[in-house]
Formats: C-alpha cells, sequence, structure tokens
C-alpha cells in the first residue's frame, strides 16, 4: 500500500476515535468563543446587590416618617419583585417560550420600579407598572435585550401619567398640604430651604429609592469595581447637568449650590448611575456612550428649566433610549481591509 494512503487512513481513524470521545450533542454558537464565568445572572445580582443600600436606607427613611409608610415601602418593593417575577413567567409560560426569570433580570426591574415610586402609593398601581414593564415593553418586543427603552422607567413614566396625584409632590406629607420638594424649589430658583449635605445624605423627599446620592454613588463604585458598566455614560450625563447648572442658574441662585442641588435632587443619580447604563438600551460604542450621556443630560435640564415637570431624567432617558440604534450606528468602529460597499 502507498506510503501517503497509510498515514491518511491512519490519520481518519485516529480522528474518529477523538470524535468519538466526545459528546453525542454538541452546542454550535456564533462568535465570539469566550468563556468567561460572569453571565446575565450574574450581572444583574451585582445591580441588585449595588441598589440594595439605597433601597433599604429609602424604606428606613419611610418608618422614619410614618410606620405605615414603611409598611407600605416595604411591600411595594416586595410586590413589585413578584409581580414582575410572575408576569414574565406567566407570558413565557402562555407563549411557550423559554422561561428565563433565573437571570434575574425581572427581579431587578422589580427593584428598579419600587425605587422610582413614592413611598405612599397604594400597592395596586405598582403592579399595572409591573405588567406594563414586564409584557408591553420588554416580553412584546422579544425578552430581555430585545427592548428598546427601559421597562422600570416605562412603567415609571405610565405611572405619572395615569396617577400623576399619586407620583408627584412630597412622598411624606403628614399634614393636608404637601410640602415642596427640592426640585420644586430649584425650578423657582429657591435655594432657602435646601441643605446640600441633607440632599447627599438623603435626608429629604422623594421617591423611595432615590433619596441617598451617597449610597447610590457607592453602589455605581461597586459596579465599576466589578466591570458591570463603565465611567462613559454617568460621567457624560453628569457632567453636562453640571456645567449647564453652573453656567445658567434660575433666578441668579448660587452657582455651585444651585449646580450641587440639582444632582443631588430627584432621580438623577439613580438615572445616571443605574437606568442610563442599562445594557440593552445604551450604547455599545464609547464614543456613542459619551453622546448618550451628553443628550440625556441636555434633555433632563431642558425639562426641569422649561417645562412644567420639576423632573426630567426619566423622559431624558427614554428618549435617549431612541437613540441607541443611531449612535451605535455611526460611531461604530472602522473596518480596515474590507471591500467598501457603494
Amino acid at each position: 500500500m502507498d506510503t501517503n494512503v497509510e498515514y491518511k487512513a491512519e490519520g481518519v481513524e485516529a480522528e474518529q476515535d477523538m470524535l468519538s470521545l466526545l459528546p453525542d450533542k454538541l452546542t454550535v454558537s456564533t462568535s465570539p468563543h469566550i468563556k468567561h464565568k460572569d453571565n446575565t445572572g450574574r450581572l444583574m445580582l451585582d445591580v441588585i446587590i449595588a441598589l440594595l443600600p439605597a433601597l433599604v436606607f429609602g424604606i428606613y427613611y419611610a418608618f422614619s416618617n410614618d410606620v405605615k409608610y414603611g409598611l407600605n415601602s416595604v411591600f411595594l418593593t416586595l410586590v413589585s419583585v413578584a409581580a414582575c417575577v410572575f408576569f414574565e413567567w406567566g407570558f413565557q409560560k402562555l407563549n411557550r417560550r423559554p422561561v428565563t426569570v433565573g437571570d434575574f433580570s425581572a427581579a431587578l426591574t422589580g427593584v428598579l420600579l419600587a425605587m422610582n415610586v413614592p413611598a405612599t402609593l397604594p400597592v395596586w398601581m405598582i403592579i399595572i407598572g409591573a405588567f406594563f414593564a414586564i409584557v408591553v415593553v420588554k416580553q412584546l418586543f422579544g425578552g430581555i435585550g430585545k427592548n428598546i427603552v427601559n421597562p422600570a422607567l416605562a412603567a415609571r413614566v405610565v405611572l405619572f401619567m395615569s396617577f400623576a396625584d399619586y407620583m408627584s409632590g412630597s412622598a411624606y406629607a403628614l399634614d393636608a398640604e404637601a410640602s415642596a420638594t427640592p426640585l420644586v424649589s430649584l425650578k423657582a430658583g429657591d435655594l432657602s430651604g435646601i441643605d446640600i449635605l441633607d440632599l447627599f445624605i438623603g435626608k429629604t423627599d422623594g421617591c423611595i429609592g432615590e433619596l441617598s446620592a451617597l449610597l447610590l454613588i457607592l453602589g455605581a463604585l461597586y459596579l465599576f469595581i466589578r466591570r458591570v458598566i463603565t465611567w462613559h455614560i454617568p460621567v457624560a450625563y453628569i457632567g453636562t447637568v453640571a456645567i449647564l447648572c453652573v453656567l445658567f442658574p434660575i433666578g441668579g441662585a448660587d452657582r455651585v449650590t444651585f449646580m450641587l442641588a440639582e444632582l443631588l435632587s430627584g432621580g438623577l443619580m439613580l438615572g445616571a448611575l443605574f437606568m442610563a447604563t442599562d445594557y440593552a438600551t445604551s450604547p455599545v460604542t464609547p464614543k456613542g456612550r459619551i453622546i448618550y450621556g451628553v443628550i440625556a443630560g441636555l434633555i433632563t435640564v431642558f425639562i426641569r428649566f422649561f417645562c412644567g415637570n420639576p423632573e426630567g431624567v426619566s423622559f431624558a432617558i427614554l428618549i435617549s433610549n431612541l437613540l441607541v440604534w443611531y449612535l451605535d450606528k455611526f460611531t461604530r468602529p472602522k473596518k480596515f481591509g474590507g471591500v467598501k460597499r457603494s
């Protein structure tokens, strides 16, 4: 027999022996073929862990004002998470899709939704918000990673537009007349009742999860260390708001004090650090993320300064979400060595 033929025969036999050692069924996937210990569930759990200090503080602050508000804030959080998980499980079961509640994405949406509402909100309203976030915004678009806007923020806006009296004003007003929130005072250029340290720590009115800028920043630092988020969006977003507020303070207020009050009030820190950085609804390129953050900051300031609503974070991020496809398209890296299409 020819020597080359013998070598080929031996090679085929050796290859067959190797293949016989492999499993009968192999999972074939597209590139890149990279193994990493982190997965979707791990990333979502990291974000939940980062949010917990601010959430717990918000619940504690609600209890310190009134026990019924504290209990309601606990129920809101538990019901929000449970409803989001249930609606995702139910929708996927009804449509015979793989159930993905184990990746913690629905639980994270529930936590974020609870953090974006006041402790006085009736519990049944947050169930409506959970349904809208999971079914309408997330699952009808194909599930995790395919939604074009942030589910929790979209639900917050729907609740605000449907139940404005419950979603706005002072969260812990104990008398008939609700006191003005910091954002309402800032919109009038009034800094007389605003304490920057109180805003930083969280001793002020607002939604459950937006009170303590300090704890939100510490949570974001945890995500930076874990490499769950990058600096591009938060720095561009917060930096844009800071620059505009220093340059154009309302009513001739002190520039630095006004700027700090704007940054530490409302949901800006929660939005810039945890919601604008959502993987599914933010750009993938560094340049796109910076532009995205600048756009969100510009819209936030415009709404806060010129519109009837003193808060602009939710609308700013949702509008910016709709621009992500264009930002990714025009900021993607150039190919070298390829043939340019006509």
